[in-house]
């Protein structure tokens, strides 16, 4: 783990996590403030859209946007959601959020449910990591006890209940809507769009569903001010984004940097490259992410926009480094989860339609290829 950046500054490892340690580092202190001071809910939002901070679990779309779709006058029950499945191949931040900082994740969900006026959420976690539900779990009791959760928070008139809910390891529940179902106790099978969760979400009710990252990153935004946390990075990727770097590099983990660094100085962050060999490529947003050649790599900054022109996307930050030894075709077959007809990704459409063309690496692999016309 890296302890650089803002919502790993200050944590220790498993010594640092409990409430106390957070109210140390400031902790609660933005929902306290809100509380008592009654901020309405439009400076909420209107902070979070000037900070311009982005969706932190893969489709960066704008967080302050996305609360506002929230229909607040709604006169019945409304839920927040926090996508905490994190099941893609490369991607371990949001593990190290709800293990060694998740009160912030907890306070984070507290001030928007005070922004959208939700009375209820959901953290749903990935079922393979079930002692970091076990942590999360503690944390909310110690929350619930303090009077941060629950009702009448802080002595106030503003209740939220929040709770964890583990999953069982099934790809397709990253999908939000698929996330929902699981949470209802179905099949995790994505829904058809429209509708959408803000207006038919969790038990047909509007629904916020937002990243790990996304929540934690929102008390820091209210402690700071929106203008500041986009002053982190650069104009239209505000703030500082956890990645976690693996594959052929001397120090794996999680850094968290300002948007806009170059790749280069993550690389160098993460020691360089593993035994002095060069650069090959990089999938620089988890595997679903197209691949990135390293020369190209190299020229980039670590922000959506960047990444983007470079004819990829920058997703969950889940950065994949290959050097020159590296096969494609077999780096192909063994990050991308939809290779086997057995994996739950193949109840999503694209992900059928991704398997077949994977199922061409498969043949290469084998010495099997065959030329074809087919742009599937």
């Amino acid at each position: 783990m890296s302890t650089q950046g803002m919502i790993l500054a200050g944590c220790d490892g498993d010594r640092t996590w409990r409430l106390q340690d957070y109210v140390a580092r400031g902790g609660y202190a933005a929902l306290r403030r809100i509380v008592s001071e009654k901020i309405s809910q439009d400076t909420i939002i209107g902070e979070l859209k000037t900070s311009v901070l982005r969706g932190r679990g893969g489709a960066g779309f704008p967080t302050g946007l996305k609360w506002s779709f929230m229909p607040r006058s709604f006169p019945g029950d409304k839920y927040l959601a926090c996508n905490s499945d994190e099941g893609e191949p490369g991607t371990f931040k949001d593990r190290d959020i709800l293990r060694y900082n998740p009160h912030s994740v907890i306070e984070g969900m507290a001030i928007a449910a005070y922004a959208m006026g939700a009375a209820r959420g959901y953290n749903y976690i990935h079922g393979e990591i079930f002692e970091v539900y076990q942590r999360f779990e503690e944390a909310l009791a110690e929350a619930r006890t303090a009077g941060l959760i629950g009702q009448n928070i802080l002595g106030s008139d503003f209740s939220f209940e929040l709770f964890a809910h583990h999953g069982y390891g099934a790809y397709i529940c990253g999908e939000e809507t698929a996330l929902l179902e699981s949470i209802e106790g179905k099949k995790g099978q994505p829904r058809f769009k429209p509708p959408f969760p803000a207006s038919y979400g969790l038990y047909g009710k509007p629904t916020t569903i937002n990243n790990t990252e996304t929540f934690a990153s929102v008390p820091f935004i209210m402690n700071m001010g929106g203008e500041a946390f986009l002053n982190l990075g650069k104009p239209n990727n505000g703030g500082m984004k956890l990645f976690s770097v693996s594959g052929h590099v001397n120090r794996p983990g999680n850094y968290e940097i300002p948007l806009g660094t170059p790749f280069s100085e993550l690389l160098e962050m993460a020691g360089g490259m593993r035994g002095g060999r060069k650069l090959k490529a990089v999938i620089p947003g988890g595997s679903s992410a197209p691949v990135v050649p390293g020369s190209v790599m190299m020229d980039c900054t670590m922000d959506y926009d960047s990444i983007s022109k470079a004819g990829s996307m920058l997703g969950s930050g889940a950065v994949i480094v290959m050097d020159e030894t590296t096969c494609m075709v077999k780096a192909l077959s063994s990050v991308c989860p939809t290779s086997t007809s057995r994996s739950p990704a193949v109840e999503c459409t694209p992900c059928r339609r991704y398997r077949l063309a994977l199922s061409r690496g498969s043949r290469i692999e084998n010495g099997l290829g065959r030329p074809t016309i087919s742009t599937c």
